[in-house]
């Protein structure tokens, strides 16, 4: 029983090993990949050794190195005469070269333990990844709240340039308050992009929207936007307390506020109202017919001009369009930024109407609130629209909110000058909510860039006139 017992067992080891062999062998030939910047330091490495031999050699006068390779030499001599040379030659280069690839790979592996601990993912496909992600395009989204969070975690899987400029006019729930108690920037939208571009992004997410239930002072405040405010406190604005947060959390890109000004919107309604305030707005629920904010003409952070003044690619939204996306706008060299920009720019138009913001409202009455905002100019060349209907069950519930589909008129969009991208980027749960899928949306916000930059490329021509002329004729 015993004899059989061990037969299994090695048998078991046997197609252990046969299975793990090709995923090693796969595994080291990675290494081999272009781009990794592995194999010049080898090289470089080897030559180091082999000229560290030499010069030691030549410092010794070479009379050790002459009695060792004659003492190689006559060992040698034996063995070819034992064993001829087609034969001892070969196995003695074989056993060299697995001596060598067994040396690296233990190596390698002792580093991957010290650096990755926890990880099951092997070293080179980390480096793969990090290579891949830092050659990735210069993305700038604009926008805030729940959209561009959305967005950015699907963004995250195609590269690590991405830039987010949140809007700060959030005067509402735990930001509101930590606004007018600390008189810092309301942290809320900023504290969601932090957690979508992290790497641990369950966890951080869980730890970042965690709301205190208890507490003299605690009640309602996320644990995200007390970080957020201390750290702004400790670094003493919150530019700084955001990029030090980036640190801590090794997020990939970064997220920049549009304005370090304390900017509080206000809106003109059609029946003559004038309401400020961003969560007061919305409550009003009539209809915005005028936006603007105070201060009048707030500066821009320099770093977020910076950003799309590089930026291979500008997506807006999707989100809120008067709280979320046209605050950003509001910051008049931001818009002109944008402006003078000669990437290509999307608008991703929302899936729904929002009570109190835009209800009613079509694909273009979108787009021209947006040209209305920034003075007429046309800042996208392109709108992103979901093509299928959510489910009946999705729409009687929204319908109860008074709440409906964003219809397509496509006409008034043509007319505005944009094109018209159509795709299915919408998530629907089992309760009927209806969200933008970030890998979806990512994936076809990716393919629009990698198709509009290769017409750029066709020869257009130069600057914003010749980014603009070749995606007039894209689809």
């Amino acid at each position: 029983m015993s004899i059989g017992f061990f037969r299994q067992a090695l048998n078991a080891l046997q197609k252990q090993s046969r299975r793990r062999t090709p995923h090693r062998v796969n595994q080291w030939f990675k290494w081999l990949s272009p781009g990794l910047s592995v194999k010049r330091w080898l090289l470089i490495s080897i030559g180091g050794v082999l000229l560290a031999s030499l010069g030691l050699a030549i410092w010794i006068k070479l009379t050790p190195i002459f009695w060792a390779l004659e003492l190689v030499r006559g060992f040698l001599g034996r063995i070819t005469e034992i064993i001829p040379n087609y034969i001892s030659g070969p196995l003695v280069l074989l056993c060299g070269l697995l001596l060598l690839l067994w040396g690296q790979t233990r190596t390698v592996g002792s580093i991957t333990e010290v650096l990755r601990p926890d990880s099951d993912e092997e070293l080179v496909d980390v480096l793969l990844a990090h290579r891949r992600l830092y050659r990735g395009p210069k993305i700038v989204v604009i926008g805030g709240g729940t959209g561009l969070s959305t967005l950015l975690r699907g963004l995250k899987r195609y590269s690590a340039n991405i830039t987010a400029i949140v809007t700060v006019a959030d005067d509402g729930g735990s930001s509101g308050r930590l606004r007018r108690e600390f008189g810092v920037l309301p942290p809320g939208d900023i504290r969601n992009c932090l957690a979508a571009l992290a790497d641990e992004e369950k966890l951080l997410t869980e730890l970042f929207q965690y709301r205190f239930q208890v507490g003299d002072g605690l009640t309602g405040h996320s644990f995200g936007n007390l970080f957020l405010t201390a750290m702004s406190e400790i670094t003493g604005d919150l530019e700084r307390a955001v990029a030090a947060s980036s640190k801590v959390l090794a997020i990939r890109g970064q997220v920049l506020p549009a304005t370090l000004s304390d900017v509080r919107l206000w809106a003109e309604l059609a029946d003559g109202r004038r309401i400020e305030g961003e969560s007061k707005i919305t409550a009003a629920g009539g209809n915005i017919v005028k936006i603007g904010c105070l201060p009048v003409n707030p500066p821009a952070l320099p770093a977020a001009i910076k950003a799309i003044q590089e930026a291979d690619y500008i997506i807006m939204g999707p989100g809120s369009l008067y709280t979320s996306v046209i605050p950003n706008l509001l910051v008049p060299e931001i818009a002109d930024a944008i402006t003078a920009s000669a990437a290509p720019c999307i608008y991703v138009c929302n899936i729904m109407t929002q009570p109190g913001e835009t209800q009613g409202f079509s694909v273009a009455d979108h787009i021209r609130a947006i040209d209305a905002a920034c003075s007429g100019r046309r800042l996208f060349n392109a709108v992103l629209v979901h093509k299928k209907s959510p489910s009946e069950r999705a729409l009687i519930r929204y319908a109860q909110q008074n709440s409906h589909p964003v219809f397509l008129d496509r006409e008034d969009v043509t007319k505005l000058g944009r094109r018209i991208v159509l795709a299915n980027v919408m998530h629907e749960d089992d309760t009927g909510c209806v969200r933008h899928d970030p890998q979806k949306l990512a994936k076809v916000l990716l393919r629009w860039y990698s198709s509009a930059s290769r017409q750029i490329r066709l020869g257009w021509g130069d600057g914003v006139m010749g980014c603009r002329r070749a995606l007039r004729g894209f689809p």
